[in-house]
């Protein structure tokens, strides 16, 4: 189930397909600018459409760069050569530090006034060590909120600063990154002394790596310090391509793993420049199978099919690290990720709402200031999330990562899917192509058609699991009738709902852990369920109840809105019908054998009574869903009846 405040995962059983990733944000913003910095026209492919891409692109155009959209994914990008059009502007940059940080340090020393914003949470994102490097190259940059930290304002200046300044490695990255790429910009060599240790790596080795393509070569010493020489600028290489993400390859490759695959990854491989193509490393160390090419990776699920834990320094892959944390959920043995710290400065606090949410689905959680450790619950599979779900902090990793947790029993819900969009905008589309939900076969059809007796029958012979929804709302009935509850009491009923506990053995119901009887059978509890079934509240309440019972191998659910509410990715939808005359015969066979007295002349008054009301309810009426294949039993037997529905089931 989807909305525009979470989006609900079904119970996985497999991975497994083939993948084709977007391309790299890091790689995709870091081309444009220096596109744009550059003399010449430049054809960037395979660029990545998301909301960090187009806060780069607007902010171009808003610069007066000439930037056209050629086809999907292919920008032409006409550069300035550092001399930007536009000397007055104001750029709101959302929350995508690969265009807030060097977009700062281009503008900083290319002459001109402008005001730079963004999100809230990029205004509590440190920026103080790049600007005390720009100030010192003579950058004139004032903050407009609070010290050390965006917005800001930039003023022209002299820029006749020093030709040596030092920047903090130990905060991110990207401070390097925006020195380093700005620097051709200025009319001197300059040096960039590093201080501390410089985190996220792999991260300069893309900027060195994209500044090389554009004619500039960057001097090092090792990764202490870092020289542009006097006269350097950046030409056009004319056309050049954007590889893959390799931070959203890792959510694929820890599919494979924990899915049992093989999931193949196109678009990044053992040639990449990225580091977090490394995170096939760590998988390998966790057991997983991997193979991989020039620009392809494949992963397969450990030989005895279980992850093993492991204690890992992640400084090399930053950002894929994240994934490493949910994968520590299938893992035997507590999982350690160090030198993390950088977690701390990212979209959100990625330490603290890592370890929140990891408690939600029962691992127990260690924090520190640069390190986490990981637990998995008792049961070596996550829980379904306490709460109201996986919070996701406006934090698009967050999201990627918790969907591997749906290939726990429970399936997982994760709130604000859309956050996704900042890299990856069609992820849960992707992910949904390569992964198989846990089967369901969704049977309805009018009173007494025979479907809760087809439906149990086709689930015995699958060996599947079954759900009998219609006994939901009788077992609710019941309770209600027994502990006077209204049936028009909405808010009792769905309260009442929640306290319930039922499960299915056979052709026996258990409520609470006693036998329910034929009562829960009885006309006067289905006639009482077909009331409170039009209430949105009860029906709300019973949601989850459903979602439970889809559980591997798979699931048999008969009931109304099996097939378009609760389980619309069933495997198999089927309406079952029969003339209500054959119906009542059936209903007065069925009671007769049970001792019962029935009349069928008022019995089948009875099933035509309900049929209008069920077809004509507002809340989940009595209809043929898009989809469903129909299924007249009319002149069928139970038997034949199952026997068409399993010639029906595609995955039997």
């Amino acid at each position: 189930m989807t909305s525009a405040k979470f989006i609900d995962l079904p119970p996985l059983l497999h991975a497994r397909g083939t993948i084709t990733l977007p391309g790299s944000k890091s790689i995709s913003n870091r081309v444009l600018l220096l596109a744009a910095l550059s003399e010449g026209v430049t054809e960037v492919r395979d660029v990545l459409l998301s909301d960090d891409t187009e806060r780069m692109l607007d902010g171009l155009r808003i610069l007066g760069v000439g930037v056209e959209q050629l086809d999907k994914h292919v920008f032409g990008v006409t550069g300035c050569g550092g001399n930007f059009l536009a000397k007055n502007a104001e750029l709101f940059l959302g929350n995508a530090g690969t265009a807030f940080r060097p977009l700062t340090a281009a503008l900083a020393l290319s002459g001109g006034h402008y005001k730079l914003s963004g999100v809230a949470r990029m205004h509590e994102r440190p920026i103080g060590d790049l600007v005390d490097a720009l100030r010192a190259l003579g950058a004139n940059i004032d903050y407009l909120g609070n010290e050390g930290f965006p917005p800001l304002e930039i003023f022209s200046a002299t820029l006749s600063g020093a030709a040596r300044v030092s920047v903090r490695g130990d905060v991110s990255s990207q401070f390097l990154t925006a020195l380093l790429m700005a620097l051709p910009l200025l009319d001197r060599a300059v040096t960039v002394d590093v201080v501390g240790e410089l985190i996220s790596k792999p991260y300069i080795e893309i900027t060195l790596a994209m500044m090389k393509r554009f004619g500039v070569i960057v001097q090092r010493d090792g990764w202490r310090s870092f020289s542009v020489a006097s006269g350097s600028s950046y030409v056009s290489p004319g056309v050049i391509y954007v590889e893959g993400d390799a931070s959203s390859a890792s959510y694929f490759l820890a599919a494979g793993a924990i899915g049992g695959g093989p999931l193949r990854i196109e678009g990044v491989g053992s040639g990449s420049i990225q580091g977090d193509v490394r995170f096939a490393d760590a998988l390998i160390l966790m057991g997983a199978q991997i193979e991989q090419g020039a620009n392809w990776m494949e992963a397969r699920a450990p030989t005895g099919g279980k992850l093993k834990a492991l204690d890992l320094d992640c400084n090399h892959i930053p950002d894929a690290a994240m994934t490493l944390a949910v994968a520590a959920l299938f893992a035997d043995g507590t999982t350690t990720l160090r030198n993390i710290a950088s977690w701390r400065v990212k979209e959100t606090d990625r330490i603290a709402a890592m370890a929140t949410e990891l408690r939600k689905v029962g691992a127990t959680v260690e924090e520190g200031a640069d390190y986490i450790r990981i637990t998995p619950s008792a049961t070596g599979y996550p829980l379904q999330a306490t709460g109201s779900g996986i919070d996701t902090y406006d934090d698009h990793r967050m999201a990627m990562c918790f969907s591997l947790a749906a290939f726990g029993a429970e399936g997982m819900r994760i709130n604000d899917p859309s956050c996704v969009a900042k890299t990856f905008p069609d992820y849960f589309a992707a992910f949904a192509s390569v992964t198989q939900a846990v089967p369901v076969i969704a049977i309805d059809g009018p009173s007494a058609s025979g479907k809760g007796t087809v439906a149990q029958r086709v689930a015995a012979q699958l060996g599947y699991h079954y759900l009998d929804s219609g006994a939901l709302y009788r077992l609710l009935a019941l309770a209600a009738l027994r502990g006077g509850i209204a049936l028009d009491d909405e808010a009792g009923l769905a309260a009442l709902a929640g306290c319930m506990d039922i499960r299915f053995e056979s052709e026996q119901i258990w409520l609470d852990g006693v036998l329910a009887g034929d009562e829960v059978r009885g006309e006067q509890c289905a006639t009482a369920a077909s009331k409170i079934a039009a209430l949105p509240g009860v029906r709300a309440a019973l949601l989850n109840k459903q979602h439970a019972f889809r559980r591997a191998p798979g699931l048999v659910a008969d009931g109304r809105d099996m097939a378009s509410v609760v389980f619309p990715d069933a495997a198999l939808k089927i309406f079952l019908t029969a003339s209500a005359e054959v119906r009542a015969e059936r209903r007065y066979k069925q009671l007769k054998e049970k001792g019962m007295d029935a009349n069928i002349a008022a019995l089948l008054l009875d099933i035509q009574a309900r049929d209008e009301r069920d077809t004509q309810r507002s809340v989940a009426p009595l209809r043929q869903e898009p989809g469903a294949s129909l299924l007249d039993t009319t002149a069928l037997n139970i038997g034949q009846a199952v026997q068409e529905v399993l010639i029906r089931y595609p995955q039997k």
